[in-house]
């Protein structure tokens, strides 16, 4: 029985996730519309392929943002100080 239960639990965290990404990707798709047709009708193939892999593809995209984070670390730490500066307390 637990171990039943253990799988249908996985699938439906799976499905949540999965749709929760297909979700938040669908709308930086639709945002850009400098796509001509052939490319939007590539990009929502990937979105496909990138929602059905998401546990492949979430982690790459995170090494991917932590490379970036890297190179322009000193530019991000420069906002963040100028936010904190700039800010007041109301």
């Amino acid at each position: 029985m637990a171990p039943i239960l253990m799988v249908n639990l996985a699938i439906i965290v799976y499905l949540i996730m999965a749709c929760c990404f297909f979700n938040e990707w669908l709308v930086f798709f639709l945002a850009d519309e400098e796509m001509d047709s052939e490319q939007r009708l590539f990009s929502i193939v990937i979105l496909v392929i990138a929602t059905i892999l998401w546990p492949i593809v979430v982690p790459f995209a995170y090494l991917e943002l932590l490379k970036f984070h890297k190179k322009h670390k000193d530019v991000i730490d420069l906002f963040i100080k100028q936010r904190k500066v700039g800010s007041h307390d109301d």
